[in-house]
């Protein structure tokens, strides 16, 4: 009897070690185990870029310290304890603060000098990390400071020397990828324009929606009238902002109507505004199928930029005009939730809600 129980249980190690190497073999990232070689003396995670090693070669340990206990040592690709990324990470966010206070842009060489490592090894951290060249970081802040000024009602002029830009004739060049609008249209905050707003009910609470001439350019619920209303005037300071459910009825009727069944893909008349990056990763988000998800990862790719996942996750945090452009379609590496504008509990909802839709019959 215990022969036999000790030939199920070693059939069964068997086949559970034959399931964590083919793990290995796809490099598929996993959380729960590691795997030694023990020709190299090290142990690496599952996703390792090396080389496979020979299955002969190979053993399991489910924790760094029981592979650190029997001789191996960490790998410095895969980094499995995590020790050299936790050093990057520090050295990624010293830059990015030197950036942030920094008047001028600071050169290349100034920020690899000041992490203690080479030009071309500080420019592969800050990409890894940032999903941005650190030219392009600063080139970000300097368009935040321009348009938190304009917003706050300086003179163009003033708010480009501010900014930390030599000229206007700069910022003119480059308004489409900076503001998404001229600097004059900024300055204005929406001044001289009227945003009519219908609120509605729908499974979430409360539904607001905001727009222009041009379209739709807010779409918020799940808070009171008040936040949802204090959200779009934050986005449109000097806008006219008037009720008109009769002007709103046909896009809140949509909106109610994708909600409550959400076969395919909600169509409004759109108007966002947003630098040229934030315009292509919300069109690259109309491209996600109802029903199915893609990564940060993904979007990066498909934004034609795969290194800027950061970039593109905080293109998704500032959408305005949720479901429309359908950002809780992108979920985390693992298939986390993550966060969400209007709470992780509905958007799981609605993927739920969307994926039923789909595939019902």
């Amino acid at each position: 009897m215990a022969c036999r129980r000790q030939a199920r249980q070693s059939a069964g190690m068997e086949h559970s070690e034959d399931r964590l190497w083919q793990t290995v073999l796809d490099r598929r990232a996993a959380e729960d185990f590691l795997y030694a070689v023990s020709t190299m003396g090290v142990y690496c995670k599952p996703g390792c870029p090396s080389p496979p090693p020979l299955r002969k070669n190979v053993r399991f340990f489910f924790d760094c310290d029981a592979a650190e206990k029997a001789g191996f040592r960490a790998c410095k690709r895969c980094d499995p304890k995590g020790e050299r990324a936790a050093i990057a990470q520090a050295v990624v966010r010293d830059a990015v603060g030197f950036i942030e206070a920094s008047e001028d842009m600071p050169s290349l060489e100034a920020l690899a000098a000041r992490s203690g490592y080479s030009r071309f090894h500080f420019l592969r951290m800050f990409r890894d990390h940032t999903g941005l060249t650190p030219r392009s970081y600063a080139e970000g802040v300097r368009a935040r400071r321009l348009q938190s000024s304009l917003a706050g009602g300086a003179r163009v002029v003033d708010a480009v020397l501010d900014a930390g830009f030599g000229s206007e004739s700069r910022v003119y060049e480059k308004t489409g990828s900076l503001l998404g609008m001229t600097p004059g249209a900024a300055r204005r905050g929406g001044e001289g324009e009227t945003i009519r707003t219908a609120f509605a009910d729908c499974p979430f609470g409360r539904l607001l929606v905001g727009a222009t001439d041009k379209g739709v350019c807010f779409l918020g619920f799940a808070e009171p009238d008040d936040a949802l209303l204090g959200d779009l005037r934050q986005r449109f300071p000097r806008a006219s902002v008037v009720a008109d459910d009769a002007a709103l009825a046909e896009s809140v009727a949509a909106v109610l109507a994708f909600l409550r069944e959400p076969v395919k893909a909600l169509e409004l008349p759109l108007d966002l505004r947003g630098t040229a990056f934030q315009q292509r990763v919300w069109q690259t988000l109309c491209q996600i199928p109802v029903g199915e998800t893609r990564t940060y990862a993904q979007l990066a790719e498909m934004v034609g930029n795969p290194r800027a996942i950061r970039a593109v996750a905080r293109g998704c945090a500032v959408n305005p005009v949720s479901l429309a452009v359908p950002c809780h379609r992108v979920v985390g590496s693992d298939g986390d939730l993550t966060g969400y504008r209007w709470g992780v509990p509905r958007k799981k909802a609605l993927l739920e809600g969307e994926r039923g839709a789909v595939t019902a019959p």
